[in-house]
């Protein structure tokens, strides 16, 4: 654009765009605070609905529960010293918990008698010294109220009651150890205001997720928290309350200081501005908070803008296509001098007008550019001719390239015309894992030799040496047609390549070496060879220099044993499946030593290695494990297929496949001996008085018994058999102590056909038999 034309249009939008700016930055404003007004009374009437539903479920578990306290049966057992002879008793008092799950999803509950010292939780009777959450149940004790909430976050706990630092910390660990996800609704008994010396408690412990349940779902502007009194959101996810941590000093501090019970006000957070409306309740002093982006809540008003943007935008391009039709006339002058500035390549005059100035000075830069891309384009088209080159011998490499056609090219780019003998020698990296390389290093490492080749070989010698997958391929032109010569002439050559290459970058590399030729047509077939020839690296090891001659004169045919291999395979999957490292990669590399020292295996081993990986990926399916885990896709197929040593394919078999595997065995063995272990004792608790045996067990859970009895024994300590003969006996016990049946029905009961089987088995296991423990309990009630 110029610059008398850019005058002219910037004066035109400023004129017209500025009165419409106004009227949209005005618009918006207003606009703004009208929606940000909407949205705080829509927040304010889902916290009261909020504050609502919740509340209903607070009063209602409080009703409830007051109700099962003042029950005849809880001032009973309250005055009774319960033990496990008063199941009748307890359970009674388990049902009446139970039944408080019709107001609300109860995790846990415990009626604590401290003076009997006893107390009933949902599913049994344990003395208050043997409670987990004891000295949590005793902090609560010491609370002045009757009747409290505590959400179990340890700044919540009013420690500051507890009289020395030791019940400090012992309160600490107690309320660490509470369920996180719980509320605690708490009753004194008696209900008795300010005492610290309860004579019971019943503690209830509902789900927060449950009262969570009340909190508006819809609110999509922003999120809802309730905090409780010391202002944590204790009702909220963990990933929301995490977020709340960021925001809680600020909120809560504001609302601390509020003198009324409901409002909204604004807060900065970090660089975020949010728009923060609370409701107080003052049944339990929770303040429900409803905290929602500024830029969320006038996103609407956001339209506006937009409108009056594109509206300014359209007034702008009518200005501009006015003052453009205007000034056209104005510029013309200026325009046809550009115009053939651009068009025919002469020098400028000098023009000392000041109105041309910059227009002239456009035009003199504009040549001189033309002029230095000029320059640039010939030195570019100089370089390119050496890629020309590559790119031809590629093209002759992949069989493009006919005789015809290649007269015409020689000639151009510099080739040698005349030769007896051709031969193709392909160059190859051994590997880069003792070296300072890494392997995305690879083929810069194939680019620096490629470079060295061609410095170091005569170009008469050679054709442009080119790089071809992950080898280095350089074809030589030679002039004698002696075997024994060229073949000395080949190696020298490669010799010389790969000494200058352990010179100069300290790397060690193979070369294969084609049979010579005459015919470029026979290039294809030549470049095979090569490639045949290094495949020896396998069995001769890296840093070698390999003729074809030489390895296809010692080919034969022997048709490979596969039985050794297969036994092999099958002792490297036991060592897998066994989680034994060590045994798998000793068996692996005599699997190697058989596959490499056969000459019948040299051109198929890679074929035989996916075998085998095929054969151990199996067994990570066979335990239910995706191969994913183990294998990252097609690369590291692609990998096995490039790797050309020994050393390489041992070192990649361990750290990609064998190791890996052995660790994810390793943790499926121990999750699922474990899930084992606890399945059958179920079983064992479940159906102790029914016909239990390890092979119906095995049946139900789809396992050989062999296999479930050693898992049985590791995991729990003792055999399957002895573990249900014990259990049975100490259910035979209860009976015995329970219930007024029969000797011989208890033994019928308990799964034994003969009495005297029954009473042995007693007898040996608490050194008397039924009849006389019954007598001796009896005698002891």
């Amino acid at each position: 654009m110029h610059k008398y034309l850019l005058r002219l249009l910037g004066f035109s939008l400023i004129l017209g765009a500025l009165p419409t700016v106004f009227i949209g930055i005005a618009s918006y404003y207003i606009a703004t605070k009208d929606v940000e007004a909407k949205v705080n009374e829509a927040n304010m009437q889902l916290l009261l609905q909020t504050q609502l539903r919740v509340e209903q479920t607070v009063k209602s578990l409080e009703v409830t529960t007051l109700q099962f306290i003042n029950s005849a049966l809880v001032k009973e057992v309250m005055n009774e010293s319960l033990t496990g002879e008063d199941f009748i008793r307890v359970r009674e008092v388990m049902t009446g918990l139970y039944n408080l799950q019709a107001k609300a999803v109860i995790s846990e509950a415990y009626l604590v008698n401290f003076e009997k010292g006893w107390a009933v939780t949902l599913d049994n009777l344990k003395q208050v010294d043997q409670l987990e959450n004891k000295n949590e149940l005793l902090l609560y004790a010491k609370q002045p109220e009757s009747l409290f909430w505590n959400t179990h976050l340890l700044n919540q706990v009013q420690t500051t009651s507890v009289e020395d630092e030791g019940d400090r910390q012992t309160a600490s660990s107690s309320a660490s150890a509470s369920a996180r996800n719980t509320l605690s609704l708490v009753y004194k008994i008696p209900i008795v205001p300010k005492t610290n010396t309860p004579k019971g408690m019943l503690m209830v412990q509902v789900s927060a997720d449950e009262i969570r349940g009340g909190l508006t779902t819809n609110n999509q502007l922003g999120t809802n928290y309730v905090l409780d009194q010391k202002g944590n959101a204790f009702l909220s996810k963990p990933e929301d309350q995490a977020a709340y941590q960021e925001i809680n000093t600020i909120i809560t501090g504001k609302i601390s200081s509020a003198a009324d019970k409901s409002g909204f006000f604004k807060a900065k957070i970090g660089d975020k501005q949010v728009g923060v409306t609370y409701l107080s309740s003052g049944y339990n002093a929770w303040t429900f908070v409803s905290v929602v982006s500024i830029s969320e809540m006038t996103q609407a008003s956001k339209k506006i803008g937009l409108l009056t943007a594109a509206a300014c935008a359209l007034i702008l391009l009518i200005v501009l296509a006015f003052a453009f039709y205007g000034s056209k006339r104005m510029y013309s002058p200026i325009r046809n001098l550009l115009e053939v500035t651009s068009t025919y390549e002469v020098e400028p005059s000098v023009n000392s007008q000041t109105g041309q100035r910059d227009e002239l000075a456009y035009i003199q830069e504009k040549f001189q550019s033309l002029a230095v891309s000029r320059g640039r384009l010939e030195k570019q088209m100089q370089g390119q001719s050496v890629h020309l080159k590559e790119f031809f011998v590629l093209k002759l490499f992949t069989g493009q390239i006919s005789d015809e056609d290649f007269k015409h090219r020689s000639h151009m780019y510099g080739f040698p015309m005349e030769w007896n003998s051709l031969g193709v020698l392909t160059l190859q990296v051994d590997q880069l894992q003792e070296t300072r390389y890494q392997e995305q290093d690879r083929e810069l490492l194939l680019f620096a030799i490629n470079n060295i080749v061609g410095e170091l070989l005569p170009a008469h010698t050679r054709f442009s040496p080119i790089l071809m997958g992950e080898s280095q391929v350089t074809l030589l032109a030679l002039d004698t047609i002696d075997p024994q010569e060229l073949k000395h002439l080949f190696y020298q050559t490669a010799e010389l390549i790969k000494s200058n290459v352990s010179k100069f970058l300290q790397l060690q590399v193979s070369v294969g070496i084609s049979k010579p030729y005459h015919k470029l047509s026979e290039t294809v077939k030549a470049y095979g060879e090569s490639l045949v020839a290094l495949k020896c690296r396998i069995s001769l090891g890296p840093d070698i220099i390999v003729h074809f001659e030489d390895i296809e004169s010692s080919e034969r045919a022997e048709s490979a044993v596969y039985s050794h291999l297969k036994l092999m395979e099958d002792q490297l999957l036991q060592a897998l499946k066994d989680v034994q490292l060590e045994k798998a990669m000793e068996v692996f590399q005599t699997y190697l030593s058989t596959l490499l020292n056969k000459d019948g295996f040299l051109h198929e081993h890679h074929i035989l290695l996916l075998q085998l990986m095929s054969r151990i990926l199996t067994v990570v399916q066979d335990q239910g494990i995706s191969v994913k885990k183990v294998l990252d896709g097609d690369s590291a197929v692609e990998r096995l297929l490039k790797l050309q040593t020994r050393e390489e394919i041992a070192i990649w078999f361990q750290t990609r496949l064998f190791a890996p595997i052995i660790v994810i065995l390793s943790e499926k063995a121990d999750c699922q001996y474990l899930n084992i272990a606890d399945r059958l004792v179920r079983i064992i608790h479940d159906q102790y008085d029914q016909d239990i045996t390890l092979e119906s067990c095995a049946a139900h859970l789809s396992f050989h018994p062999v296999y479930l009895s050693r898992v049985f024994k590791r995991e729990m300590g003792i055999p399957f058999s002895d573990y249900l003969s014990d259990y049975r006996m100490n259910m035979a016990k209860v009976m015995l102590e329970t219930t007024t049946l029969k000797i011989s029905e208890i033994g019928e009961k308990l799964q034994y056909k003969n009495i005297s089987a029954f009473i042995r088995n007693f007898r040996k296991t608490f050194g008397t038999t039924p009849g006389s423990y019954r007598e001796l309990f009896e005698s002891n009630k």
